[in-house]
C-alpha cells in the first residue's frame, strides 16, 4: 500500500532564514523550487515553504532523523556548541534534540546503518499531534500502520510503517516538544490499493490515476505517489 516515505514539508515564517539554518546547522545542501526549499536526507526530501495555499507545511513538528551510532556523539558536541541540546538514552539507542528557529523540534538518533557514508541517512519519525488517539489509530491502521508501542502516562500512540508515527494527544514530550500540526507528508505507493476504509475516514480525498491526497480526521495531509 505505502512503501516509503517520500517527504516532510515543514512552514517556515521566512524561507531564506530557514534554508540557512537548515545547511549551516546540518549540513544538509538545498535546492530551491518553486519558493520552496528542498534538502535530501537520504532518499527523502525535507521541504520549507512558506505560509501559503493549502496544503501548507506543518507547524512546530517533530522529527527525527537518523545517523549512524559511531557519528552520534560528533553531532551533540557540533550542535551544543550553538544551540540548546537535550538528550536521551533510550537502551538501544541514543537521541538528541534541539530548535530550530521556527519552533520544530529536530532530533537526531544513533539508528543509522553503520555502513552509511552520509552523517544524515533518512527521516525515520515524525509526531502528530490528533484529538482523538484511538481515532487517529483507526486511520492509520487502515492505511498499513502497525502499533508497537503505547504511552503509560500520556495519550500517545506509536506506529511503525513507511516510517515510525507518534500519535500525541496535545502534550509536551521529551524536550518539551509537541506534535505537529497540519503536517504534510509525501508517500511513494500503490493508490490503486488503499482501502475504501481510509477514504471513508478521511476529511477530504482527492483522487487521479497515479496520485491520492487525503486529510486525515485531524487535519495532517497525506500524499500518495504511485511507485
Amino acid at each position: 500500500m505505502l512503501d516509503r516515505l517520500a517527504w516532510l514539508s515543514l512552514e517556515v515564517l521566512y524561507l531564506d532564514r530557514a534554508t540557512d539554518f537548515y545547511r549551516e546547522t546540518f549540513g544538509l545542501e538545498p535546492v530551491r523550487e518553486d519558493g520552496t526549499t528542498v534538502f535530501h536526507v537520504g532518499d527523502q526530501e525535507l521541504r520549507l515553504v512558506e505560509p501559503g495555499p493549502v496544503p501548507r507545511g506543518g507547524l512546530h513538528v517533530h522529527f527525527a532523523m537518523a545517523t549512524p551510532p559511531d557519528r552520534y556523539d560528533d553531532w551533540v558536541d557540533r550542535l551544543g556548541n550553538d544551540l540548546d541540546v537535550t538528550e536521551h538514552d533510550f537502551g538501544s539507542s541514543r537521541s538528541l534534540y534541539c530548535f530550530d528557529p521556527n519552533g520544530h523540534c529536530v532530533e537526531i538518533g544513533s539508528v543509522g546503518d553503520p555502513a552509511a557514508t552520509a552523517d544524515l541517512s533518512g527521516i525515520f519519525e515524525v509526531v502528530l499531534e490528533v484529538e482523538d488517539l484511538q481515532r487517529a489509530e483507526h486511520f492509520y491502521a487502515a492505511l498499513g500502520f502497525s502499533v508497537v508501542d503505547r504511552g503509560e502516562t500520556r495519550p500517545r500512540v506509536r506506529m511503525t510503517g513507511p516510517v515510525d508515527l507518534e500519535l500525541w494527544e496535545p502534550q509536551r514530550g521529551l524536550a518539551d516538544a509537541r506534535g505537529g500540526v497540519h503536517v504534510n507528508l509525501g508517500f511513494t505507493g500503490r493508490v490503486g490499493t488503499v482501502p475504501k476504509r481510509v477514504t471513508d475516514l478521511a476529511l477530504a480525498v482527492e483522487r487521479t490515476d497515479d496520485v491520492l491526497r487525503l486529510q486525515d480526521p485531524d487535519g495532517h495531509y497525506l500524499t500518495v505517489t504511485e511507485s
